[in-house]
């Protein structure tokens, strides 16, 4: 199994920066790719940004230019972060951490809430 533990969120204005991090312990070498995804009350989790199996990145529209993720890989745990700048309030939700693992299997963190007020 893969654990994931989030960190970073918080309470900012419009037009401000926060970074979130993810923690990935366990079976690190079963991860196929990474990822943060998105949600707000009432509707869909959605990407927000991630990582491929072959390295490659994928952003939502809504944060390209705005958001930059990153990966750094130490010997017993991956590092996953996203640089959010230039906040608007419609970025507000929890943000989850994603792994998924070989057989396509999911692992989600706990979850940290965005919050940008306007």
């Amino acid at each position: 199994q893969v654990q994931l533990v989030e960190s970073g969120g918080g309470l900012v204005q419009a037009g401000g920066s926060l970074r979130l991090s993810c923690a990935a312990s366990g079976r690190i070498f079963t991860i196929i790719g990474m990822g943060w995804y998105r949600q707000v009350p009432g509707k869909q989790r959605e990407l927000v940004a991630a990582f491929n199996s072959g390295g490659d990145t994928n952003y939502a529209d809504s944060v390209r230019g705005r958001f930059t993720i990153s990966r750094d890989n130490a010997k017993s745990e991956v590092y996953l972060q996203l640089q959010m700048n230039s906040l608007k309030p419609e970025d507000t939700g929890v943000y989850y951490c994603n792994a998924l693992v070989q057989r396509g299997i999911p692992y989600w963190g706990q979850g940290t809430q965005v919050t940008v007020s306007s």
